[in-house]
């Protein structure tokens, strides 16, 4: 079966650890994906805005955007889905972390269509921290007269911190009314009711009549799980937590730190996919 789509995460996934990578390989990927008629799409928890400026050295114009988990995607500068919370669903999760978590026990950033909404009283790091993911932040001092499309809600703990617990609890209090995953560095992702990756690999298979059978997607996080188990050809990085290996069928070539991806694509563009035993654990 031919691919058509190929979707990637960002941090764990195509990004280095320092938050770049083979932009020479990337544009001659890019190039034979063209020819090939073969669709790139960047699927991250990353805004948009955030997302565009990791392949200006590439033209981000060539790059479809499913970005904030699946609650706004993009393709040439065009909106052409999004979902946003509500303001009586903000209200409640911020309700449910105050009766549960210790004042500044988290960091709650709110990712909305002009940028990113802390609060007054998060200290100059965190605030560096938050910058390094958002390339505007705001500081407010009550979130609900915040006046934007709140796309995601995430709470944000120490990265050492194990969120599994506060996703879980999350999800037995909210149930279907809202869509709570993890997105890895302690960050728990809170977005309106059925948005994740997988939806928004599903309004690109409408619009450009693609099945998932000729999709293939990678990476490194319980927020990729949906989009990985959704195409025919997944493949979760070496450099993914444990339970990620258990649950993807493929592992890619190599790690996040040396071109995985990039490796990985190269592979299938050359046939491999034909033969499942060249990723196998």
């Amino acid at each position: 079966m031919t691919i058509k789509l190929i979707a990637t995460d960002m941090d764990g996934t195509l990004l280095r650890d320092d938050r770049t990578f083979d932009y020479a390989r990337m544009e001659d990927l890019l190039d034979q994906l063209d020819e090939k008629g073969i669709r790139f799409v960047a699927a991250s928890g990353n805004q948009y805005k955030q997302l565009r400026s990791y392949f200006e050295p590439v033209n981000p114009d060539r790059i479809t955007y499913v970005s904030d988990n699946g609650a706004l995607i993009t393709h040439n500068n065009e909106v052409l889905a999004e979902s946003s919370l509500s303001r009586d669903q903000i209200a409640r999760v911020m309700q449910w972390n105050s009766e549960t978590h210790a004042n500044m026990d988290n960091l709650i950033i709110l990712s909305g269509n002009d940028g990113a909404y802390v609060s007054n009283h998060a200290t100059p790091e965190m605030i560096a921290a938050v910058k390094t993911f958002y390339p505007t932040v705001h500081q407010v001092e009550k979130f609900m007269d915040v006046d934007d499309n709140i796309f995601r809600f995430s709470l944000v703990w120490d990265p050492s911190v194990d969120v599994h617990e506060h996703v879980q609890q999350l999800r037995e209090v909210f149930g279907e009314e809202l869509h709570t995953t993890g997105s890895g560095f302690g960050s728990v992702d809170i977005l309106a009711p059925g948005v994740n990756k997988r939806t928004g690999l599903e309004q690109l298979a409408a619009k450009w009549d693609i099945k998932p059978e000729e999709m293939a997607a990678f990476g490194d996080n319980g927020n990729d799980l949906e989009m990985l188990r959704y195409v025919k050809y997944p493949f979760v990085m070496p450099n993914a937590e444990d339970f990620m290996k258990v649950r993807v069928q493929n592992l890619a070539v190599n790690d996040n730190n040396h071109n995985g991806v990039l490796d990985t694509i190269e592979a299938l563009l050359a046939g491999a996919y034909g033969d499942e035993s060249v990723f196998d654990k």
